[in-house]
């Protein structure tokens, strides 16, 4: 009876499995716990499953669709294998092996959050440079200014002649062939910026989605109790160091588990709640007051920086020098009054590391946007109405002195903030230990950065590629200081929701603030009179709708004015669309667990 119902327990898998795609297939086979010579037997089962019925639905296939066929399984075997080798090309792919187990799940969010960041930044950076810059490279003159080395710090001089700024493209229609195709410089600018930020909108939704049902909908399907003990080991690894840190992480994961399942609540006389309800007001007020402070200090200091800018009204470096003033107070304030907030959380002393960070992110979230704020305000109200002759290009200079300041500050801050702090505690403060990596601090930072890259992408179009390789630099360096600098949190503990909260704090406010100033900029603002796509124009956006009214002259082109008539300018249709994507996306990770959910029944009715 065992072995009959061994039999048919594998007839029910390989019926299932051939039900499958071939990439749910493969996958759903590899994370068998099987040899992989059982593995093999399965594979050419399920196979021969396949052939079966596909002999039973067409007995004589053609020459040419056998052909086909085979094409499209070599082209997708050649796929696969691509992929593996890429993926192994990657600088994090070892890395986070060895951060996730040596440091846990909390630390190992932020460095995944930092390389989805960079895959963005770089998917920014190839549709700039593909439709911006490459067209501005046909049609551009060449560039006259000498190149001083002073450039890259200020952004100014040299660059100012460059793709680099707004200021340079050109407005007109470009066409290298006569009587050939044009490319139209206005439309391409707005459309490209445009369809990035709706291309950035769905990736976020996606990924909040996926975290989302991940660690709230479905946590269970991930967690693995006892089946993470006795079901996830991979037997196809059989280097020595590979099964060490395999074992380490595995022992990493569990204790989280085990600490989230025996928390204990810690009881509180009425005098020590009264005092730790003290200790938390006067923190946040002590924080409140402290990003006040700094986002007056950033407005006035910005004021009389533009003051000096417009007095001297020259171009040269030494002026442009001078406004690394702004960045350097911003990146300052920026760096440092995190480690303070950092402080008051060790003061109040939370008992749950978890709601620690939390209120350490709230607080620094309010600092950072506050200053990307009051920057925002300075940028739109008041360079836009200054007397310079390109306020986009120098909006797209200090936004580019920013985000270049900012790196720089974020290496020194894991200099001063964990290096040394290493030497400290290792020859005066010995009992304290090496520090902790601060996760909240460290987060927030990879935002503000990229907050600043968004709104300077209208500015400065190739900013994406600037972040992108300080990004990587990043990773590298943050890795090492970590490596070297840093233990494990002393309190071990599970942190599978924290990239969700990460998203969505990039989604709001930053996305969202982003869209505000972009919304402004495009439709409400007057383009400067000398430079860019849209010199002579009230706004931005009068470039889509001149175009608009051309394209009502064309009889073809009628149900593209339809289109912007009735759903573009329309808010009850992005309202329905915006709806619709977050249910097909909801819809589509369900199934998807479901299919996942009934691949784990699968292997525990096979292990049984």
């Amino acid at each position: 009876i065992w072995i009959f119902h061994g039999f048919y327990a594998e007839e029910k898998l390989v019926a299932s499995l051939a039900s499958m795609s071939t990439s749910e297939r493969s996958k759903a086979i590899q994370k068998m716990p099987e040899t992989m010579k059982k593995k093999r037997e399965i594979r050419n089962k399920v196979l021969k499953e396949i052939t079966k019925k596909s002999r039973h639905r067409c007995t004589q296939l053609s020459c040419c669709t056998e052909c086909l066929q085979g094409t499209v399984v070599r082209f997708r075997r050649f796929g696969n294998s691509l992929s593996e080798h890429f993926h192994q090309l990657w600088i994090w792919h070892r890395a986070l092996k060895i951060i996730s187990a040596e440091f846990g799940t909390s630390v190992l969010s932020y460095f995944i959050f930092l390389k989805w960041l960079i895959t963005l930044n770089i998917i920014s950076f190839l549709i700039n440079f593909s439709f911006l810059a490459v067209p501005q490279f046909v049609a551009a003159e060449p560039n006259n200014l000498s190149f001083k080395g002073l450039e890259l710090i200020t952004g100014a001089g040299y660059f100012q002649q460059t793709v680099l700024y707004y200021g340079f493209y050109t407005n007109a229609t470009i066409s290298k062939i006569e009587n050939g195709p044009s490319y139209h410089m206005q439309l391409a600018y707005i459309f490209t910026v445009g369809i990035y930020f709706v291309i950035c909108f769905l990736i976020l939704l996606f990924s909040m989605a996926k975290s989302f049902c991940r660690n709230f909908i479905n946590p269970q399907t991930y967690s693995g109790n006892a089946s993470k003990l006795l079901c996830t080991w991979d037997f196809n690894i059989t280097n020595e160091k590979a099964v060490k840190l395999k074992q380490k992480n595995l022992s990493i994961q569990i204790k989280e588990d085990l600490a989230e399942v025996s928390r204990e609540v810690l009881s509180y006389s009425v005098r020590e709640r009264v005092i730790r309800i003290g200790i938390h007001l006067v923190s946040w007020v002590a924080s409140l007051g402290t990003a006040v402070a700094a986002c007056a200090g950033v407005y006035f200091l910005s004021i009389n920086n533009l003051q000096l800018f417009v007095k001297e009204h020259k171009n040269d470096l030494e002026t442009q020098a001078a406004m690394l003033v702004l960045p350097i107070v911003a990146s300052l304030l920026n760096t440092s009054i995190p480690f303070f907030y950092s402080w008051l959380g060790h003061l109040e002393r939370f008992q749950i590391p978890r709601q620690q960070i939390y209120v350490t992110i709230i607080r620094n979230i309010i600092l950072k946007i506050s200053i990307v704020g009051i920057l925002c305000y300075y940028w739109l109200k008041i360079v836009a109405a200054s007397e310079s002759q390109c306020w986009e290009t120098l909006v797209g200079q200090d936004v580019y002195r920013l985000v270049l300041v900012d790196f720089i500050f974020c290496l020194l801050g894991s200099f001063f903030g964990e290096f040394l702090q290493r030497i400290i505690r290792t020859t005066v403060c010995v009992s304290r230990g090496l520090p902790e990596f601060d996760i909240g601090r460290n987060v927030l930072d990879l935002i503000y950065a990229q907050t600043l890259t968004w709104i300077g992408i209208l500015f400065s179009p190739l900013l994406p590629a600037i972040q992108m390789i300080s990004f990587s630099i990043i990773f590298y360096v943050k890795t090492v200081s970590l490596m070297m600098n840093c233990q494990p949190p002393r309190k071990v503990w599970r942190t599978a929701q924290m990239t969700t909260y990460f998203i969505l704090l990039l989604f709001f406010p930053s996305f969202v603030g982003v869209l505000t100033v972009i919304g402004v900029t495009v439709w409400s603002l007057n383009p400067s009179e000398e430079c860019g796509p849209f010199r002579g124009l009230p706004s931005m956006y009068a470039a889509v709708a001149e175009w608009i009214k051309m394209l009502e002259k064309y009889t073809a082109s009628k149900w593209v004015v339809w289109i912007y008539h009735n759903l573009i300018t329309s808010e009850l249709f992005f309202f329905i669309l915006s709806a619709l994507v977050l249910i097909i996306t909801y819809l589509y990770w369900q199934i998807k667990e479901g299919r996942k959910t009934m691949t784990k029944f699968l292997r525990k009715q096979i292990i049984n």
